[in-house]
C-alpha cells in the first residue's frame, strides 16, 4: 500500500521512470536504524500515511544528509494532523541517530513547511533538470 501511494503520487505525476516493482523494492528494503527508514501512519486499522528517511533525496547534492523524503497521507485523513505527526516522528529519528539536521526538497509545498518551522537552504536542479527548493531543519 505504501508503495502504491509514492508511486501514483510521486512517480507517475512526474513522469519519473521508475516502476512501481522498483518501489516496492525500496520500500523491502527499509531499515529501523539506517537509511532508508519509512513510518506508517495506521487510523482505523488502515494504511493512512506514510513518510521516509533518506540518506539522500537529490543527487545533485550528495553533501546533505540525510533527506525527509516521501510525506504522503490519503486525502479523506488530511487536516487532522497525521502529517505534522510523521514529521515529527522524523524529526526524533533523526536526532535519536545523532544528527542535527536534516533535509527535505520541494516544488510546490514550501509554505507548508515553512509554516512547521523549516529554513531556506538554496535553490538546485535535481539529476532531470528540474528546478526544486531545499529546506532544512535543525534537530538540536
Amino acid at each position: 500500500m505504501v508503495a502504491n501511494f509514492i508511486y501514483n503520487e510521486f512517480v507517475v505525476t512526474t513522469n519519473n521512470n521508475s516502476s512501481l516493482e522498483k518501489i516496492i523494492e525500496k520500500f523491502r528494503n527499509t531499515k529501523q536504524n539506517e537509511f532508508p527508514i519509512t513510518f506508517i501512519a495506521i487510523e482505523d486499522n488502515k494504511c493512512v500515511g506514510t513518510i521516509s528517511i533518506f540518506k539522500n533525496d537529490l543527487k545533485t547534492q550528495n553533501d546533505l544528509t540525510p533527506w525527509l523524503s516521501a510525506l504522503y497521507v490519503e486525502p479523506n485523513y488530511r487536516k487532522r494532523g497525521i502529517a505534522e505527526n510523521l514529521i515529527t516522528t522524523v524529526l526524533h529519528k533523526v536526532k535519536d541517530l545523532g544528527y542535527k539536521t536534516i533535509y527535505l526538497r520541494t516544488e510546490h509545498t514550501a509554505d507548508y513547511y515553512k509554516k512547521l518551522g523549516w529554513s531556506f537552504e538554496k535553490e538546485a536542479i535535481d539529476e532531470r533538470g528540474q528546478a526544486t527548493e531545499v529546506y532544512k531543519y535543525d534537530v538540536v
